[in-house]
């Protein structure tokens, strides 16, 4: 299938051929109708991609102190790298599509095959969407209405958010897309509705909708239009439609409001406010998020829980359907909002009059229905000569999952090892595409099984989420794959014990048995190595002392989730525990841990004994500042100290002949963990770490986080 794609690095559009999105859990399949291109968010978008690397960072002013503060902290190299690397993830365009329905998978009662929907799907032939992001489209509202239901939604959520009533005067500033369907939704509420806008040409069809209106372009004022249109009263509300980088649309509408009037920021403009403004009317300034309730909270979006309609009235789908009764009964009016139509495979010309013809309003993208639901693509162009695979000699890689840790860490050092980047895997298929034209993956595909089971790949790395690693890992070890693993192993006892009884089945029917590694790169680093040499001459006992300035992260974020991201011990502290045991060189005898009383447990301190006596603590701190160094090891042993800050930097206190180490950029040992497994596999040697101690480690983490 196709879908389209924004470059956010250097500013392309591009169709591209991706597979077929895999049908998740509590999701609907689309074959793609029609999709609506959103001129104003689509078109900041296409513009900011074609922006230069300054004017990017004036556009982001907060990024650009969360990067200065990861030079200080990390280096300028590393940061460098993963901001390109962030910049250079494609982009898929579009939030508005129809189409039918191929599958559906989970409770999805009211949505079967077959059934018309809308949805908030990209612009792609097809679209895989979670159900709560789709409605059923009544028999008497065309595609080319019902295309129009998201943007829709979103007007309809500021109105509720300004609680209109009958016969109130409202102002609507902007008369793009949203501001002419929330002009229409405000008269259908029984309001008096001011328009305003620079473009004549939206101006006459706010009127034609029933508004008045002030034409900017002809030097109208219109805070004085507004108090005759108030009769001198002050309107009861203001709803700001409009993308502008000034603060003169809320300066503007807190002038033209009456005492204890509503203004609601559904565009995008400038918010330097005047208290003055809003102090002597006790205005509200409300900003409204995007359609609705349940926008962006992952539990009703991804896993479908919907909220008690007895409580919360509106979510995004009822606001959904809401706009679709109103299409359906005659009092919302879409047609005259179409200003363009282009086939989809002609979109790339939808996206450069985007950018030329600032008047456009409706532009639609239609479909042919066509097949497109590959599973696997091809990434050899006609012009490239295939590589022929060596699988006697050759680490043959299939790689689970293409994110951000993937295409910028792990792909690159497997690459670095002369490992054969096979086949990578991903779930919507964008990521995949972009990993394997990025990095020479042969092919790329979005069934993970398939994958797994491919006689030609010898080795399966899973860089997914966290919920997912037992079950892949016991899938490819059940499949005689060698498997590397980024952290953790698994999340709950039980599924270490069935990767355990996995693992020592194949082991007992092979003569050379699958490896087993999990990502724990740091004791591979160039710092611990030299500190490993140092410790291995020392006889007495050692006292660790890990700090890990994490930071926050917000508590609805993934892996926070116990169930899906099993929480920050396991997911993150996980790589200190390993550490500490390797340079103790002695197993875990006893292991408690201390959290602080409020938050989600990811404020702790971690406390190892072992059983040569040794003994560490790990603070893993999410309450400090990003200015400070993330990672600082401090070890006390023999009269003797070693510090190593943030993995660039080791200094020693009272070694003979050593008293200093310091790198040039971090180094945390991700490739010499990379190679080393590919080294093995290889030599037909043992893994690099042991499957005693990846058991032991995970089994610790997960009682540490329970």
């Amino acid at each position: 299938m196709q879908q389209i794609l924004q470059n956010l690095n250097i500013g392309q559009t591009e169709i591209v051929d991706i597979p077929c999105p895999q049908l998740k859990q509590g999701h609907v399949m689309i074959q793609s109708t029609c999709s609506l291109v959103s001129v104003g968010t689509e078109r900041m978008l296409v513009e900011f991609g074609k922006s230069n690397f300054l004017e990017k960072a004036r556009q982001q002013p907060d990024k650009v102190r969360m990067v200065l503060d990861k030079v200080v902290t990390d280096g300028l190299l590393p940061t460098i790298e993963a901001v390109r690397s962030k910049l250079e993830q494609p982009l898929p365009l579009g939030y508005c599509n129809v189409g039918n329905v191929l599958k559906a998978q989970g409770n999805l009662s009211e949505i079967k095959t077959g059934d018309r929907v809308v949805s908030n799907g990209h612009h792609a032939e097809i679209v895989c969407v979670p159900q709560n992001l789709c409605a059923k489209i009544p028999d008497n509202v065309p595609d080319e209405a019902a295309v129009f239901t998201v943007i829709g939604a979103i007007a309809l959520q500021g109105i509720r958010l300004a609680r209109p009533t009958l016969g109130e005067t409202f102002v609507v500033t902007g008369l793009g897309l949203v501001g002419l369907m929330t002009v229409q939704l405000l008269r259908a509420h029984g309001c008096r509705v001011l328009g305003i806008d620079f473009d004549s040409h939206k101006c006459e069809l706010a009127r034609k909708f029933g508004a008045e209106i002030v034409d900017l372009s002809k030097g109208e004022d219109p805070v004085a239009v507004a108090k005759v249109f108030s009769r001198d009263r002050g309107v009861d509300g203001v709803l700001i439609t409009a993308s502008s980088k000034s603060n003169e649309p809320v300066h503007q509408a807190a002038v033209m409001c009456r005492k204890r009037g509503r203004i609601i920021l559904v565009g995008v403009v400038g918010l330097q406010l005047s208290r003055a403004d809003f102090f002597e009317k006790e205005l509200t300034f409300q900003v409204s998020c995007s359609y609705g309730p349940g926008r962006y909270d992952p539990k009703y979006e991804y896993q479908g829980q919907d909220y008690p309609f007895g409580y919360v009235r509106w979510t995004e789908q009822r606001n959904f359907e809401a706009v679709l009764d109103m299409m359906a009964d005659g009092r919302l009016n879409v047609a005259p909002l179409i200003s363009h139509r282009f086939s989809f495979d002609n979109g790339l010309d939808a996206y450069k009059m985007l950018t030329e013809d600032h008047s456009s309003l409706g532009i639609l993208l239609k479909y042919k229905e066509r097949g497109g639901d590959d599973k696997t693509i091809n990434l050899i162009k006609e012009n490239q000569v295939e590589k022929s695979i060596q699988t006697d000699n050759e680490t043959v890689l299939g790689f689970v999952g293409s994110g951000n840790y993937a295409t910028r860490i792990l792909i690159p050092a497997f690459k670095s090892a002369n490992a054969f980047l096979l086949s990578v895997a991903s779930g919507g298929g964008v990521s995949g595409v972009h990993a394997g034209r990025k990095y020479g993956f042969r092919e790329t595909t979005t069934d993970t099984d398939s994958l797994i089971t491919d006689a030609r790949i010898n080795t399966i790395v899973i860089s997914t989420r966290h919920d997912s690693h037992a079950n892949l890992t016991c899938k490819a070890l059940k499949a005689r794959k060698n498997v590397f693993v980024e952290k953790p192993l698994c999340l709950t006892i039980s599924e270490l014990e069935k990767i355990k009884d996995v693992y020592s089945s194949v082991v007992s029917n092979e003569s050379q048995s699958p490896l087993l590694m999990v990502g724990f790169n740091r004791r591979f680093s160039p710092h611990i190595q030299k500190i490993k040499t140092l410790l291995d001459g020392v006889s007495e006992q050692k006292s660790f002392v890990m700090t890990v300035n994490a930071g926050a992260i917000p508590e609805d974020h993934w892996t926070q989730d116990k169930e899906i991201g099993g929480g920050r011990i396991i997911g993150e502290a996980c790589h200190f525990i390993d550490l500490l045991r390797y340079l103790a060189s002695s197993t875990i005898e006893s292991s408690a841990v201390v959290k602080m009383g409020k938050g989600v447990g990811d404020t702790v301190s971690i406390e190892l004994r072992f059983v040569d006596g040794s003994i560490g603590t790990v603070h893993y701190f999410a309450n400090g500042s990003k200015k400070f160094p993330k990672e600082r090891l401090e070890i006390f042993t023999a009269g003797r100290i070693l510090q190593l800050d943030n993995f660039r930097t080791l200094r020693g206190f009272g070694w003979k002949g050593f008293t200093k180490m310091r790198l040039w950029r971090q180094d945390k040992g991700q490739n010499k963990c990379v190679s080393s497994f590919v080294r093995a596999i290889q030599d037909g040697a043992p893994s690099p770490i042991s499957f005693g101690e990846l058991i032991e480690i995970s089994r610790v983490s997960i009682e540490l986080s329970s």
